[in-house]
This record gives structure tokens, sequence and C-alpha cells, in this order.
């Protein structure tokens, strides 16, 4: 197994008169299997929430979506299972499954009572999952469908951190319309996973499924981003470095001295994290220069081996006079991508302060660089949520799901 490192410049080319030049740069990172060999295994949590609102249908196919689960798992997975209303209690511990039937049985003894407490679960989530946790992919999908209102939002995080610093990925999903997708959104971003949004109970399977499938091809992990600056290169001082694909995630960064790092997480086989960057280059002389050079420090699990070093990757600018634009067209649709995740933000944050026309024409913007984007659904969902707004429609809740979950990645359409 080995790291498959990409990148390219918004524009390789520079000004030599310019004093100051700012340049995007993506950066792909997959893994790839060189060689036949085994992939390690899965180690699997899942925390489901059985409070009172879950009671009739929703819970009936959060069960159904947990059987698909179990009957994917392949020889030498693992399986713990943990469910939570305002206290949390372990279903299945960590084993591996010699009886789906069983652990099927277990899951459906679940019943809807009490509140919620989601950092309970996650709680007794990173208990089970540390004890499989060695030579394997150790994931958790938290499902809930409600405010934390028996919890404590901030423990949530700290549990999210503690276990991504473990090495151990959680996965949000919001299921219904009264989840709080602020928190969430925050337990998958320090998990390094991600946000998946239920709107109706039939959707819970096939979610459940892409998500299964989405680990399942996890290879690596424990991926970090290691970037060697050049003399007279600098990063952006503000949100230099966000993922945007699979999804849109501001990445924070640790700065030493030239050199930047930054943690990416679980790396999965031919599927592209990319990860923007935003670098700015002071005047340097004519000729091809180095700007940054490349590398990512990462696990494999399966074959036992840890802070593993991919081959460097040394990115040059060709610095010029009579200097003429040539933007890179790829770069430019993760810079749309970005641009649309922040506008979103913005818009948010002017609706909760009570400025519904700023919130508008902010989502007006959105929209428009979601069609630049090729994202149509997208645009769809931002423009008649800036169109309710506008005519002095509130939001709904779903509305305000579909907007933040359009604003982390390309839709495949939500109804």
């Amino acid at each position: 197994m080995k790291v498959v490192l990409q990148a390219a410049l918004s524009d390789d080319s520079i000004d030599v008169a310019q004093p100051n030049s700012q340049r995007q740069l993506a950066v792909s990172i997959s893994a790839l299997q060189d060689k036949p060999g085994r992939t390690a295994p899965l180690n699997l949590c899942l925390i489901l929430d059985h409070s009172g609102s879950m009671q009739g249908r929703p819970l009936d196919m959060v069960k159904q979506a947990a059987h698909r689960v179990v009957d994917g798992l392949s020889p030498g997975d693992r399986l713990s299972v943990v469910g939570f209303d305002h206290r949390a209690k372990v279903l299945v511990p960590n084993q591996m499954i010699d009886s789906p039937a069983g652990v099927k049985a277990q899951i459906n003894t679940l019943k809807p009572s009490g509140g919620t407490s989601i950092d309970e679960g996650m709680r007794l989530a990173v208990e089970e999952l540390a004890k499989g946790k060695k030579e394997s992919i150790s994931q958790a999908f938290l499902l809930t469908d409600g405010e934390n209102e028996h919890g404590d939002n901030e423990r949530c995080l700290k549990l999210a951190q503690l276990a991504a610093g473990y090495n151990m990925t959680l996965n949000s999903l919001g299921f219904g319309d009264n989840w709080n997708q602020d928190i969430l959104e925050k337990i998958a971003d320090a998990g390094g996973g991600s946000l998946t949004y239920i709107q109706r109970p039939e959707d819970a399977v096939g979610a459940f499924s892409r998500l299964f499938e989405r680990v399942q091809s996890v290879a690596l992990t424990n991926a970090h981003l290691q970037m060697r600056l050049m003399s007279g290169v600098r990063l952006a001082e503000l949100k230099p470095l966000a993922q945007v694909v699979p999804d849109t995630i501001e990445l924070p960064l640790v700065q030493e001295a030239n050199q930047a790092i930054a943690r990416l997480g679980d790396l999965m086989l031919d599927v592209p994290r990319v990860v923007l960057v935003n670098l700015y280059a002071g005047q340097l002389a004519e000729g091809l220069q180095p700007l940054v050079e490349l590398q990512v420090r990462y696990d494999d699990p399966g074959q036992q081996l840890e802070n593993c070093l991919s081959e460097s990757v040394s990115i040059s600018a060709n610095v010029v006079q009579g200097y003429r634009p040539e933007h890179n067209p790829q770069v430019q649709q993760h810079v749309l991508a970005l641009a649309k995740y922040r506008q979103t933000q913005i818009a948010e944050t002017k609706l909760q302060s009570g400025d519904r026309t700023g919130a508008a024409t902010m989502l007006q913007t959105a929209a428009k660089t979601a069609l630049q984007m090729g994202d149509q659904n997208a645009a769809t969902v931002l423009q008649e949520n800036a169109t309710r707004l506008q005519s002095g429609q509130e939001l709904s809740e779903s509305d305000r799901k579909k907007t933040r979950i359009a604003s982390k990645t390309k839709l495949q359409g939500l109804d």
C-alpha cells in the first residue's frame, strides 16, 4: 500500500515584477494498492439514538439499516453497538461477529424512551473501539435525531478530538429535522469523518450503506500532510488550509519554522482527499523557483506499519516577465467549492444575527458559485432558500439542514 500524492497550482506562472503573489495549491492524496496483500480489518461501532422521539418507523428503519451493516461485514471485521437515550448502554461488546443473527437480535432490543445524551454514547463507543483498534481501521457511526439536552456539547467535541488522537474516525448522521447541525458537524470535523443528513426514515438504509462503502474503502490511516515552505513563501494568515473533496472541512494547522503540518486522517483506495492551500510568494528571481515541498506521513495498519513516508513532491512556479494569467481549471473548481462553503457560512451567520437581507444575498452568491461548479442540486437548494427569505418566509429546520449539506459537498440530490 502506498500514497499517491499529486499537486497543482492555480496558475503555474508568477510575475517577476510583483512584490507579492497569491496562489492556491490543490493537493490530491489517496491510497494505492501497489501489490496484492490484505487491507486491515474494519473495527466499527454503531452509536444509535433510541430516545422517545425515535418511536415507530424512525427506529424501525435505523434497525434495518444497522442490520444491513452487520450483513456487510467481512471475516475478521469487528463490531460493537452502543445505544443511548439520556443514558447509554453497550448492546454488543467489541467482537468479531460469529453470529450475525445474534447481533441483529441485540439491535432489535432497542426501545424508544427517554431523552438524548450524545456524549455518553460517544464515551462508551470510544471505549469499545479501543478494545479492537490494534491493526485495524477504527470507525464509528453516530446517529441521533435530537438535541443533546441531557449531555454536554463541549464534552462531545473533546471526545471526538480524543478519538481522532487515538486514530479513530467519527462519522455523524443527523436523522429527521430536529438535530443540532452545528454540533454534529463539529463532531464529524473533529473526528475526521463526514456529516450525513437523513431527512426521511426510508432514507436510513441507503445513507448507512453509502457511508459503510466509504469506510470499507479506507486503506491507510493517521495521515498528515507535511509542507516545507521555501524562502520567500508563506501561508495565508487566516484559514490557510481546507479540505474540499470529498467534502469541505476547515483543517487546523500546526506550524513550526518553515514547516506546516495538517492532519488528514484516513486515506481511501483510489478516492482522493483534496486539500486547498492558500500560499503567498514574495518577489522571486526570474526562472523556475521552488515554492513548497510536500510529503505525507501515514500508518498502514494492514502491514502493521506506522509513520510511513510518501515520496516527496516539489512544487515550483515559473517566474516570468510579461506575465499573462493562465488559470488551472481543475484547481479553480476546488476554489469554487471552498467559496461556496464559506459564502454559505456567512449567510448562516447573518441569518442568526437577524440580517435576513444579507443572508439572502449571500445565499444567492453561493447559489451562483454552485452553478459555476456545475452543482445544479446545491444551486437549487441555495437559491430556493434565498427566495424564501426575500419573500418574508422563515427557513424550516429541513431548509437549514439542506443548506448546510449543500455547502459541504456536491449534492447527489435532496428531495
